[in-house]
């Protein structure tokens, strides 16, 4: 009499708290590479992609989006109990996101100017990431994420190596593909010298700067560069607003940021 045995497939949840769904919609953009991820898991929670839900734990919960309810708080303290393994996709859950922008004011003038009711609105002081609230165990950037990122992450997880991403910045990506920098040949106010990798270095690629949609690099020198535009004549001020977009919570842009924010702050 023969036996066989079973192998369960490992489970992984997609998570979304205050976002766009940007970083979600990037799994599913890999269209054929997607056909075999999922049949290599059992995706237990992904509402981008099915209605099925099935209970924890899970090997890995993906997470998209920021912490800015009582409740978000609650829920991912959940997520990280059921999860073994969980990891923040986007600039939302690593950093707050372009929400974060509340961090920089009072929300309650926030709410004030847009909502007829504002007493309705129950939301945190702040936009923050999900390492802010529980552990986290990889935390991959970008606005959105680069899919073949993703990809990475989820074939490593599932090996049990430790995924292989980039930690350079996009200017040197440029300067490896031949683009003309667009700081010193048009003076053009640029984020790429502090910026991580990720995107293919799309916005110097066709003339424009690097708005920082990855975040800050490994070891972002955002004074050095802070200094090198205001040479170029850009406003102590507009310097502030280039740290403040897409990543304007994590913490070398928040400080660059704040230590640029009116016309008379020293360098």
């Amino acid at each position: 009499m023969s036996t066989s045995t079973v192998v369960s497939r490992p489970t992984i949840a997609v998570w979304k708290f205050s976002s766009c769904d940007g970083c979600q919609l990037s799994l599913l953009d890999c269209e054929d590479e997607l056909l075999g991820v999922v049949g290599a898991v059992q995706i237990s929670e992904f509402k981008e992609l099915t209605r099925t839900v099935v209970e924890g734990p899970y090997d890995v919960s993906f997470v998209e989006g920021s912490i800015t309810t009582a409740d978000d708080v609650e829920r991912i303290r959940a997520i990280r109990q059921a999860s073994s393994m969980l990891v923040t996709i986007g600039a939302c859950a690593t950093s707050g996101g372009i929400q974060a922008l509340r961090n920089y004011a009072d929300v309650g003038e926030f709410t004030t100017a847009v909502y007829a009711h504002p007493e309705y609105i129950s939301t945190l002081a702040q936009s923050t990431g999900i390492a802010d609230h529980v552990r986290v165990d990889f935390e991959l950037r970008g606005c959105p994420i680069d899919r073949y990122q993703l990809l990475e992450v989820i074939t490593a997880t599932l090996s049990g190596r430790k995924p292989v991403i980039p930690g350079h910045t996009v200017c040197q990506q440029c300067k490896g593909r031949g683009t003309v920098c667009v700081m010193v040949a048009h003076g053009t106010p640029c984020l790429g010298p502090v910026t991580k990798t990720g995107c293919g270095a799309l916005c110097p690629a066709v003339d424009r700067g690097c708005y920082g949609c990855f975040g800050p690099s490994d070891s972002a020198n955002t004074s050095s560069l802070a200094r090198q535009l205001i040479a170029l004549g850009t406003s102590r001020v507009d310097v502030s607003r280039l740290f403040r977009t897409f990543n304007a919570g994590a913490p070398a842009f928040r400080e660059e940021s704040l230590r640029n924010d009116s016309p008379e702050t020293g360098g």
